[in-house]
């Protein structure tokens, strides 16, 4: 699908229900894959899961595009789809382009979801994430390593050690107080990346959040967790009505 003149993959399930649809945007080094858990347990409603520009099956780009450039392609798919406001669910760096576009764009934002928000800012640097990143691999199931291994390949480690670097200079701590829609802080209960501190802090500083602990997940509570977390969306998103 074009957005923005680049060639993007995205999943999408389109319905007639009149409900606010979601977009779901995946982390650093992965792709539509690895959300499909979660995105196959969002009932009643259309999903989009797109592949982020040089990620996944989209576009490969000479260029590493930053957090405000992947938010703008989110915004011009958006208007391209023509869905009207969308719930947007993001994933670690996915939370960033979420929130990203939330300040560039409320007209297309009805709430967020944001999963594993990177980046804490008591570690942001590049070699502070890959060590939580190590100790977060002890506890995430292996099972989904074959999904890492295939987005892995296919962005590159060019293309993912510099989009880490864009990634800790991202200021997501500053944006979330203009945030002016329902927000749902979502952690798994093991994860090292987004400790329960940053999360707690995250919500302190976001006028209408709530958080969330998914209990025996890591990092990766879209993979491994999808039906709770899923379950949980659609709970934040109950108050939806038809237009």
């Amino acid at each position: 699908m074009d957005a923005a003149g680049l060639d993007l993959h995205v999943r999408q399930r389109v319905t007639t229900d009149r409900t606010t649809p979601c977009v779901l945007l995946h982390g650093l080094a992965v792709s539509h894959r690895y959300l499909m858990p979660t995105a196959r347990h969002l009932d009643g409603r259309s999903v989009f899961v797109p592949d982020l520009p040089g990620f996944g099956l989209s576009a490969r780009l000479r260029t590493i595009v930053d957090v405000g450039g992947h938010a703008a392609t989110i915004a011009a798919l958006l208007d391209r789809l023509g869905t009207g406001p969308a719930a947007l669910v993001g994933h670690s760096f996915g939370c960033q382009v979420a929130v990203e576009l939330a300040t560039r764009r409320p007209d297309l934002v009805t709430s967020l979801v944001l999963v594993g928000p990177t980046t804490d800012p008591t570690a942001a640097t590049s070699t502070a994430q890959l060590r939580r990143l190590a100790r977060d691999l002890l506890h995430d199931d292996w099972r989904q390593t074959p999904i890492l291994a295939a987005d892995i390949r296919d962005a590159g480690p060019r293309r993912i050690l510099r989009t880490l670097r864009h990634a800790v200079t991202d200021r997501i701590d500053a944006k979330l107080p203009t945030i002016r829609v329902p927000v749902l802080l979502v952690r798994g209960g093991l994860d090292p990346i987004t400790p329960a501190a940053w999360l707690e802090r995250a919500a302190s500083i976001t006028p209408y959040a709530r958080t969330l602990t998914i209990d025996g997940a890591a990092h990766n509570a879209a993979t491994t967790a999808g039906p709770r977390l899923a379950a949980a969306i659609r709970t934040h998103l109950g108050a939806d009505h038809p237009a």
